[in-house]
């Protein structure tokens, strides 16, 4: 039985390496599908001359290498939010994710709906019609680039179950789809296996790190809750045959991180619970 494939997340180097550099660090452990993370100065699209986007596809074709996602982080963007001028921002800044991901080639952008606050929120159903009104507006800027929308559950937005993904999903229309994160999952107490299958076809693409119940960590496999195996397993009930991306958050710019470690110890625990061992 053929393993899962597996990606590489270039978020450990969001704040020490251009994009690209990380894409090429990332080549020499041994991967050639990628997750960028869309944000300044790491990969920025409105200050990105052609040259260097030219450098990137270049890069790409040339190794046989493909970024298969984007991802925009949710630190100072968003998309449901009470002010009329962020979420604009916010979606100006998905558009252009979405243009650089089709001048690349790369199929998803992922989507995070914006955070909630333990104190007070604005009304459900206020952040719920924004979240959808904007995520229409993107997937109308997609149409006929190749480019999908991908929603994710995310713990600390008004979102973050795969219920609520099924919702948001049927409500914004078709064309959407779900980046499925199982740190995420077990992170809230669900079943991240019976979470997959209860989004079916819906799974697009996937993340997977680990997390203690204390504070929300992305750290590498082994060290918290996550399970690989049942997702695995789940996975390939559903006919999923896209991307795992490791998404190990160790800032390279601390130190004692270890991200290109954290990266390999992750990878060889998915190669012995259902994914692709890592080719080097």
């Amino acid at each position: 039985m053929t393993g899962l494939p597996v990606a590489a997340s270039t978020f450990p180097f969001m704040y020490s390496d251009g994009g690209l550099d990380a894409l090429k660090h990332l080549a020499g452990l041994g991967y050639s599908r990628f997750e960028m993370m869309i944000f300044p100065p790491h990969c920025w699209p409105s200050q990105m001359p052609k040259a260097e986007r030219d450098g990137y596809r270049s890069w790409l074709d040339g190794t046989g290498g493909r970024i298969t996602s984007f991802c925009y982080p949710l630190l100072d963007n968003n998309p449901n939010s009470p002010c009329p001028i962020m979420r604009r921002y916010t979606l100006d800044r998905y558009r252009e994710a979405i243009d650089l991901a089709a001048e690349w080639s790369c199929p998803y952008v992922v989507a995070i709906p914006g955070p909630v606050n333990s104190l007070i929120n604005p009304p459900y159903r206020w952040m719920y019609d924004w979240f959808v009104e904007g995520a229409k507006e993107l997937v109308a800027h997609a149409k006929g680039t190749g480019v999908e929308i991908l929603v994710e559950n995310v713990p600390f937005t008004f979102l973050p179950s795969a219920e609520d993904m099924a919702k948001v999903c049927a409500d914004i229309g078709p064309e959407v789809g779900v980046n499925f994160d199982v740190c995420n999952s077990a992170y809230i107490k669900e079943d991240p296996a019976a979470a997959i299958r209860r989004l079916g076809a819906l799974v697009k693409n996937v993340h997977i790190s680990d997390s203690g119940y204390g504070d929300f960590k992305h750290d590498k496999l082994g060290t918290g809750m996550v399970q690989p195996a049942p997702a695995a397993a789940a996975l390939r009930d559903i006919g999923y045959a896209g991307q795992t991306v490791l998404e190990i958050i160790a800032d390279k710019n601390v130190p004692g991180t270890t991200p290109d470690a954290d990266i390999i110890e992750s990878h060889a625990i998915l190669a012995t619970s259902g994914w692709a061992a890592l080719k080097g």
